[in-house]
């Protein structure tokens, strides 16, 4: 995620407080915003969504499964006057754990569904592959970032890989619904459009409730940070081309409230997805120029010449995951500018080689 205002500094209008603040938050009638932590860095937290109707409760995504969570979901739920046996399903709006391991967990324990879309099921398929020590490696990722110019990178990741970091299959059990396509749930009286809005991840779906105005985004239109682009297994095409044509999907939905998985509820779909799609155009200047200057050049090699962060901070200054995640997103900018005809790409040895047209 390469820039905007920092998560920390965000105010939710519907808590008054730090949007990563404890507490079950209504954001509208029968709709409940339960931050939970992360053991990472700059998110702080996802934000799961409680949707209560007479059958029970839908949660849209379910958190990391680790302990501080799941106690800390279960906490929340019962600050509203229910429980984990009153969950009828998750809606997780993509794969990466953070939104889908406590779901799947959880789920499986209660008898709760739990739905994701298809198109990430080659995600889960590796994930497995990985967890019994099919995959080359360990590192499903370790391709991806070589074909970016990352080989140091790679190496890294796989050296730190231990045996006991391998994807454990009960976190990554297989869900009971695949959603195709775009599709409705019912919930009660609510309608929530489900529309597939692949990019950030291959089957990653918003849904939208029209009839409140309301749009749970998942990590597709976050208010104060960008999504991260091309971290995804297995490797996609174009994943930026994906996720920019999402957004105009997004952007043709009615204006929407937005209830995003990370950061605090934001007031206008419209007015985001226009600054998240001007932002990538910028970025997309910047890669050019940047093979303009140098001639052939990695992904890894461009991402050197942009800034990271809304603090704009160097590649070289960057920790060695988001080393990973920079040279995979300076990939899959360069990858849309081949789409489009600005640039030709060659495989070498050391990861793929762009040259401007």
């Amino acid at each position: 995620m390469t820039s905007g205002v920092s998560t920390g500094a965000a105010i939710s209008p519907d808590s008054g407080e730090h949007w990563a603040q404890e507490g079950a938050w209504e954001v509208a009638p029968g709709i409940h915003r339960i931050p939970l932590p992360l053991p990472m860095d700059g998110l702080k937290a996802i934000n799961v969504y409680v949707v209560a109707s007479d059958d029970g409760l839908t949660l849209i995504d379910g958190g990391w499964a680790i302990p501080v969570a799941r106690e800390l979901l279960d906490k929340c739920l019962r600050s509203i006057g229910s429980g984990f046996g009153d969950i009828r399903r998750f809606l997780v709006t993509h794969i990466h754990r953070d939104h889908y391991t406590l779901a799947t967990v959880l789920g499986h324990e209660y008898g709760a569904d739990v739905a994701l879309g298809l198109p990430e099921k080659p995600g889960l398929d590796l994930l497995h592959a990985a967890g019994r020590g099919d995959l080359e490696g360990g590192n499903p990722f370790s391709a991806v970032l070589r074909s970016a110019g990352a080989g140091s990178v790679a190496d890294a990741w796989d050296l730190g890989r231990r045996t006991e970091d391998l994807p454990d299959p009960v976190d990554w059990a297989y869900p009971d619904i695949w959603i195709e396509g775009d599709t409705t749930f019912d919930i009660g009286t609510r309608s929530l459009d489900a529309v597939h809005t692949p990019g950030h991840t291959p089957g990653h779906y918003v849904y939208a409730d029209r009839a409140d105005g309301l749009l749970f985004a998942g990590d597709h239109v976050l208010p104060t940070i960008t999504p991260s682009i091309g971290f995804t297994i297995p490797p996609e095409p174009d994943p930026l081309g994906h996720f920019m044509a999402s957004l105009a999907r997004v952007r043709a939905l009615p204006d929407l409230r937005i209830l995003p998985a990370h950061g605090p509820v934001a007031p206008s779909s419209h007015t985001r997805v226009d600054e998240l799609l001007a932002h990538h155009e910028h970025r997309l200047v910047q890669c050019a120029d940047s093979l303009r200057s140098r001639g052939a050049s990695t992904a890894t090699v461009v991402a050197g010449d942009l800034g990271w962060t809304r603090h704009e901070r160097s590649y070289d200054e960057l920790d060695l995951f988001n080393k990973g995640m920079a040279a995979m997103e300076t990939k899959a900018h360069l990858d849309l500018l081949v789409v489009r005809g600005e640039a030709t790409e060659t495989t070498t040895d050391d990861g793929i080689v762009y040259t401007l047209v």
